[in-house]
């Protein structure tokens, strides 16, 4: 039950008989009206439960886009409905909008409409709906509240596309080269050149050189059907924020662009994304369907505040693909759970794919250590250039297992990451 201004109002108004009868008699007596008027009108008001509530799923959106979500309400009685209806959902979901007056006849439909700004990705769940239904009088009313299930489900925003033309515009200048030197099982035979120094003389080919009384050498253009193994860390320490934003959701960033890149360049791209167990996969996805697979993949992931099982990880990693290929860890770079729980699988890792390990970094390190304008700031500056020490330690011995190590902030890890895909593939190392 609620009571509604004219209740009020009309309790106020019993300000004049008593001003005009100043008596308890004429107090009590108004009172009494009061709450006669009241009663009649809570048992003339309907059940609100007699609406029937259903909502219209709403379709996937980029994190930073709007949409809606439509309720339809149905009125199966003879009765009027008259009241209003209040469609919650959880704040990061964005809603305005939320209550709306209703005037349903018997037997008819209405629908409401609430507008969405979805402020975190994944998937953002509805509430509860509320409605009140009015007495006849509009002095009170009834009250309930009831699930109508639905969500909207926020999507990567992938801000790093904007970086996509220029990337593709490089990987067509290398595609578009005569020739390119390189060397190793799997790669396709494009022609024969005359023999310079420098050229491998494993690449001489003999016959070739017979025939002309010169020495020639056989180039090599690289294999366009690679694979290439996104593996996407979900364990705590994706958690931490760089800026507003979760290291996953950056590391998410980075991910779109290299697939993307890597799929217009002819490349198989699969994803294993996990922790201390695998949350997702998108094995065999074709061109065309592989960045809405990932983008629907990534969606629901949260980090979780467990330790990634890096040899559950790596024996996917070897499920998906026994032959050699990219295998890209987007993890952070942080020295104490990379020493403790992935140098050992790495190793073993790194001798049967090239691998790359992509970091995002903070740069609130790097101010700290600039700012050592008092004792206070000293201290963090000295605790920030110890952390990034520690960090180029483990990056060096990553090294040393033959791993890749790309270390950026959110802007630029994308950026160099797709950059060093590129000069890979420009050197014939996948």
């Amino acid at each position: 039950m609620f009571v509604t201004g004219r209740l009020l109002a009309l309790v106020l108004l019993g300000a004049v008989p008593v001003l005009v009868r100043p008596d308890t008699t004429t107090v009590w007596a108004w009172v009494g009206v009061c709450l006669v008027a009241a009663a009649l009108d809570l048992a003339l008001t309907g059940s609100p439960r007699a609406l029937r509530v259903d909502r219209v799923p709403v379709a996937p959106v980029r994190l930073g886009e709007g949409t809606s979500t439509t309720l339809l309400v149905d009125n199966p009685g003879n009765r009027r409905f008259r009241g209003s209806l209040r469609d919650a959902w959880q704040p990061s979901a964005g809603a305005t909008g939320t209550r709306h007056r209703l005037a349903v006849p018997g037997g008819e439909r209405r629908q409401v409409t609430t507008s969405l700004l979805p402020t975190r990705r994944g998937d953002r769940l509805a509430d509860r709906v509320t409605v009140r239904r009015l007495g006849p009088l509009g002095l009170v009313g009834r009250q309930a509240s009831f699930a109508v299930p639905g969500h909207v489900r926020a999507l990567p925003p992938f801000h790093s596309r904007k970086h996509l033309p220029s990337r593709l515009a490089r990987l067509r200048q290398l595609d578009g080269r005569s020739a390119v030197r390189t060397r190793g099982q799997g790669t396709e035979f494009d022609s024969l050149r005359d023999y310079v120094d420098g050229d491998d003389v494993r690449s001489i080919d003999w016959r070739a050189t017979a025939r002309r009384r010169t020495t020639v050498v056989r180039t090599w253009q690289p294999e366009k059907d690679r694979h290439i193994i996104l593996v996407l860390d979900t364990s705590r320490t994706s958690a931490g924020r760089v800026g507003d934003v979760p290291r996953l959701d950056s590391a998410m960033d980075a991910a779109l662009l290299l697939a993307a890149l890597a799929s217009r360049a002819g490349d198989r791209v699969d994803l294993v994304a996990g922790d201390r167990r695998v949350h997702r996969k998108v094995v065999g996805a074709s061109r065309t369907e592989l960045l809405p697979d990932l983008v629907t993949a990534m969606a629901p992931l949260e980090p979780a505040l467990v330790e990634a099982d890096w040899p559950l990880l790596v024996s996917e990693v070897s499920r998906v693909s026994r032959q050699r290929g990219l295998v890209v860890l987007l993890t952070p770079l942080e020295p104490s759970a990379v020493e403790e729980s992935l140098l050992a699988p790495l190793s073993v890792l790194a001798q049967r794919h090239r691998v790359v390990l992509a970091s995002v970094s903070d740069p609130a390190l790097t101010a700290m250590v600039e700012a050592h304008d008092d004792g206070r700031t000293a201290y963090d500056a000295a605790a920030a250039a110890r952390t990034i020490a520690l960090r180029e330690r483990t990056g060096a011995a990553l090294g040393r297992l033959g791993v890749d190590v790309l270390d950026a902030d959110p802007e630029q890890l994308p950026v160099a990451l797709a950059d060093h895909y590129l000069l890979l593939k420009s050197r014939g190392l996948l």
